[in-house]
């Protein structure tokens, strides 16, 4: 993936992160607070797109599954 497309990819899971975040802290609940600050930080450690992509999905969808 070329360099546009992980910076986009990026914005876009931070933001969510930031989602998460936000509605775990007003919500108190524990998963959603950390895997928005998870997903807020983790694009500043992963270089490849396609990994950035995985773990962004695949932590996406970790507070449909985990409830608390």
């Amino acid at each position: 993936m070329d360099l546009g497309t992980r910076l986009l990819l990026s914005v876009v899971f931070s933001s969510i992160g930031a989602g998460y975040a936000l509605y775990g802290k007003k919500q108190r609940q524990v998963v959603p607070l950390l895997i928005g600050l998870i997903l807020c930080v983790y694009p500043y450690f992963v270089s490849n797109g396609y990994a950035l992509l995985g773990v962004g999905l695949l932590l996406t969808v970790v507070p449909w599954f985990l409830r608390g």
